[in-house]
């Protein structure tokens, strides 16, 4: 095996194709967000991206077959364009194979025809999200005007350590092709998956790029996290006991 193999499932043609790409981070935003696009829109699998900078692991699926760790792109209609949804259970192990990776998507994505790229992703704070915000960050200021209008923020200096992996490198390899891109984050607490936050980086994609989705499957789905989040923290809260006089302590 090579250090990156593309297998060629299907061959479309595609109008005016925008890369979305939704790979495993924090919150798992922008992998919930990207699966949920190929869900709803009925996403045509065309092309499978194996390589060995992946985890050396068998996915196997409901039905006990297994199949090599891989990402994979899918085809879906967005209003009255394309888009090319990269999707994928893992990111590469080394900072290389994020590099090496981050390239041969773009390559794939130019083979196709795309000529714009957006990433999907979260951003941590550290607590639990009330009111949802999507962070961006673009790799020109012309990109910039579309997504404000559509609700993303542009704080200065903000994600502060910055975007890794291929949410952010793509931008940039992409500004080195010529190619516009802009990098959508969902605020979430990042201790868990996050399905309300990938509906609203959803709600800024879809108003972003013309399209609208049913977000009740996502709704139910942030419904059962959150249900499972308050059973873990009832689980979790210690009732502490008043001291009793033997365990009153006086200092000088």
């Amino acid at each position: 095996m090579q250090a990156i193999e593309i297998e060629t499932v299907a061959s479309p043609t595609l109008t005016d194709p925008v890369l979305i790409e939704g790979l495993p981070g924090v919150g798992h935003v922008g992998k919930l967000a990207a699966e949920y696009l190929v869900e709803q829109l009925d996403g045509e699998l065309v092309r499978r991206v194996y390589s060995e900078y992946f985890p050396p692991q068998l996915t196997v699926d409901d039905e006990g077959v297994g199949e090599l760790a891989a990402a994979a792109f899918y085809a879906v209609g967005v209003g009255d364009r394309d888009a090319l949804v990269l999707v994928g259970d893992h990111q590469a192990q080394e900072v290389v194979g994020h590099y090496r990776l981050s390239e041969a998507f773009l390559d794939v994505a130019e083979d196709l025809g795309v000529t714009e790229v957006v990433t999907l992703g979260g951003v941590p704070t550290g607590e639990l999200v009330e009111d949802y915000t999507v962070i961006g960050a673009v790799n020109d200021p012309s990109v910039r005007p579309r997504y404000e209008a559509a609700g993303v923020e542009f704080r200065p200096g903000e994600p502060a350590g910055g975007v890794i992996g291929p949410t952010g490198l793509l931008l940039g390899l992409a500004a080195r092709r010529d190619l516009e891109a802009a990098c959508l984050l969902g605020e979430t607490s990042g201790y868990v998956v996050d399905p309300k936050s990938a509906q609203a980086v959803l709600e800024v994609l879809q108003a972003a790029l013309g399209f609208e989705l049913d977000f009740a499957a996502l709704q139910e789905r942030a419904q059962e996290m959150e249900s499972m989040v308050r059973q873990f923290q009832s689980m979790s809260a210690v009732e502490t006991p008043a001291p009793g006089d033997e365990d009153l302590r006086y200092f000088d």
